[in-house]
């Protein structure tokens, strides 16, 4: 049985109504009653409906009125193409495809387009029916205006939602504690008990999974980039925190505590100037406390022969959190400050920093422009059925024929079976509301007044139970709003009633046709293949990063390997980020089962592409002890086997465990002992996510609902 709404959520639609249902009103009436004009009036009834219940918008009541306002002129534009190509069926049914295709696909460009696309779409779908009317234009552009106008006016006036917390702020909160623990870890009493819990839980509250949809930094630009990048780069530094939490502290690792006191400062000031919204100096600082931190690590005390395993351990874990600090503050910089090149830092780890702003839209695009893509299949689902559904509508010449599109529009979903859950539900509700429809229409006649006064509570209801109850009591109580808002621009009997079942019941049959021959399983699928090719590609990277590290192989010929691994991964990984996002939306199967931690294995992409970045900066030596030689070929090349069976996602999951390295002989340089526990921290981290990432778990419970397509 589906969780009820929480009082939270009842709260925040019954504002969104009021918002919608007073806007919708104040442009309706007046133009229906005092103008005269009907054309108006259903534009100006529709325009706050698409763009508030259609398309609810996320982030504060600022940030709606913004989107609204900027999607105004798009709205315009479709309504027009839509009046144009209203001349015929054929001309509206390419349109059909091109404009759903484009919105849909265009959602990968961010939260504000994936937020407006199903509304957009529905001025396109109103205007492309007959009659074909040119000369209605300039009423229809005016009822979009006014409608637009009266949302955004409304958003930011009327009963306006408590704005949630900005990612920037939820990143400073991170940064401020993960200051506070690197203080603490340079003191002698070392950090207080559950402090790597606590670092943890902070890291696991930045997943995207756990934000609302306004908060979370998807845009395709460059600040949106940066802001993403750093918040995972955030996360990085947190769990490894936590991890250095759990090792011992030498108090005569004082390279290790100097250099921890420069990470607390820099996540200090870089939290400070997120919350204040001010350019963020570079890491040239921290990167030259790196480099000495690098000279003098290996620099081999008077008195000692040496450092113990621990202390090399735990310099390289601190080192580990370095680098993400640096991380964390160049992509900060370039969310503050714009287009800033991160020189001397790995180009690929920021590669978007100095491309144009055309450059860097045109890759995220692109690179979703393959039918393994997720956004690539919601948009082909969605302009073959959008397109299909204007055909028939348009063949069989049926009255009111948009509803069948919004139909389509509203009840498909990105797997068959939600589909056929969504529209079942659907056909139930749309009957019982056409079913009150008819005798309200039958009792109250031609009688408008009725009409005009029960318009404003029927949508006081429908905009807030709608929403909350499911498809059923959205149908049913939108049925009856259309019923009333139409029987008060001409003259209807109580077989408008029996057109809305007839071509929501067409509608539904295309959209439930297209659920089960386009993609029907969804994500689930896409995401365990995107997942496998992930891993597939990012298993060669494992002994490029390694051999580049110490300087083995022909450098030319390597250099080019290691900038196409790079590439695929890097594109691989973007598509199972995106594969793995709406998989976490749709609704699982009610029969028990196992899954694999997709999570772990996007973490494992992400790790070997920071090491791969990293690693050959921080360490190089060219000559190694033929034990050390043969302890790397064999640890890389068993990482490497593990992650190409790991790609197979096999029943009983990967048992991988890297040795440790070996005892070097007497007088062996200190740098290639640290390189070695460079290695292997690495390593070792890239083999528990291999781990994690392939033990099968409890299959996700069924969720009550679907995801809509993004």
């Amino acid at each position: 049985m589906p969780p009820r709404p929480s009082l939270a959520e009842s709260v925040r639609a019954g504002r969104r109504a009021v918002r919608v249902t007073a806007s919708a009103a104040a442009g309706f009436y007046p133009a229906a009653y005092l103008l005269d004009q009907p054309v108006t009036a259903v534009y100006a009834l529709f325009t706050p409906i698409a763009l508030g219940v259609l398309s609810p918008l996320p982030g504060s009541g600022r940030g709606r009125a913004a989107t609204v306002l900027w999607a105004l002129p798009a709205a315009a534009a479709l309504a027009a193409l839509g009046t144009a190509l209203a001349v015929g069926t054929w001309p509206a049914v390419a349109g059909m495809l091109l404009v759903a295709f484009g919105l849909t696909f265009g959602a990968v460009c961010g939260p504000r387009p994936a937020g407006t696309a199903p509304g957009l779409q529905l001025f396109y779908i109103l205007a492309c029916f007959p009659p074909f009317a040119p000369q209605t234009l300039p009423q229809r552009l005016t009822g979009i205006a006014v409608g637009g106008l009266l949302l955004a006016l409304c958003e930011r006036t009327v009963l306006p939602d408590p704005p949630e917390p900005s990612y920037r702020g939820r990143i400073a909160d991170v940064l401020d504690l993960a200051e506070r623990c690197a203080v603490t870890l340079t003191r002698t009493g070392g950090t207080e008990p559950g402090a790597g819990e606590r670092l943890r839980a902070a890291g696991r509250d930045l997943r995207f999974s756990r934000l609302p949809a306004g908060a979370r930094p998807t845009g395709a630009g460059r600040r949106g980039r940066a802001l993403a990048q750093a918040g995972s780069a955030t996360r990085r530094l947190v769990d490894q925190l936590a991890a250095l939490c759990e090792l011992p502290r030498d108090a005569a690792d004082t390279a290790s505590d100097q250099l921890l006191r420069g990470v607390a400062v820099g996540c200090g000031e870089t939290a400070r100037c997120l919350r204040r919204r001010r350019p963020v100096a570079g890491p040239e600082l921290l990167e030259e406390m790196i480099d000495q931190f690098l000279r003098s690590r290996d620099a081999v005390p008077a008195g000692r022969t040496g450092r113990p395993h621990e202390v090399v351990r735990r310099q390289s874990t601190v080192l580990t959190i370095a680098v993400s600090a640096v991380t964390v503050r160049t992509a900060v910089a370039l969310v503050t400050g714009g287009r800033r090149p991160p020189y001397g830092l790995p180009r690929e780890q920021f590669w978007y920093a100095d491309l144009s702003t055309v450059r860097v839209f045109g890759a995220r695009l692109t690179g979703n422009l393959t039918r393994r893509s997720v956004v690539f299949q919601n948009a082909m689902r969605t302009a073959l059925g959008l397109s299909f559904a204007r055909l028939v509508a348009g063949s069989l010449d049926l009255s009111h024929g948009f509803w069948v599109l919004l139909a389509v529009l509203t009840l498909g979903r990105t797997t068959a079976g939600a589909t056929w859950s969504t529209v079942r539900s659907a056909v139930v509700g749309t009957l019982a509301g056409a079913l009150i429809a008819g005798v309200l229409l039958v009792e109250a006649g031609d009688a408008t007044e009725v009409y005009a006064w029960l318009l404003v509570p029927m949508m006081l209801l429908a905009f807030t139970v709608g929403p909350l109850e499911g498809p059923a009591w959205a149908q049913g109580l939108f049925t009856l709003v259309v019923s009333v808002a139409f029987a008060q621009i001409a003259p209807v009997t109580w077989r408008l009633a029996e057109t809305r079942v007839l071509d929501v019941l067409t509608g539904s049959a295309v959209g439930l046709l297209c659920g089960v021959l386009a993609w029907p399983f969804g994500a689930r699928a896409e995401t365990r293949r995107s997942m496998a090719a992930l891993l597939s590609a990012a298993a060669p990277l494992v002994r490029v990063t390694a051999d580049a590290t110490t300087g083995r192989g022909d450098p030319g010929r390597d250099g080019d390997a290691a900038e196409r691994a790079l590439r695929l991964t890097r594109h691989r990984l973007r598509i199972a980020e995106g594969a793995y996002a709406q998989y976490r939306t749709e609704p699982s199967g009610p029969a028990a089962g196992t899954e694999p931690d997709y999570l772990a294995a996007l973490n494992f992409g992400s790790r070997v592409l920071v090491g791969a970045h990293w690693l050959p900066r921080t360490d190089r030596v060219r000559e190694l002890p033929p034990a050390a030689r043969r302890w790397l070929g064999e640890v890389t090349g068993e990482v490497e086997e593990a992650t190409v069976r790991a790609a197979g996602f096999p029943t009983g999951g990967v048992r991988v465990r890297p040795a440790p390295p070996p005892s070097l002989p007497p007088g062996s340089p200190p740098a290639v002992l640290s390189l070695l526990s460079d290695l292997q921290v690495w390593l070792d981290a890239l083999a528990a996510d291999l781990r994690a990432g392939t033990a099968h778990r409890p299959a996700r419970p069924a969720r009550a609902a679907a995801g809509r397509p993004r």
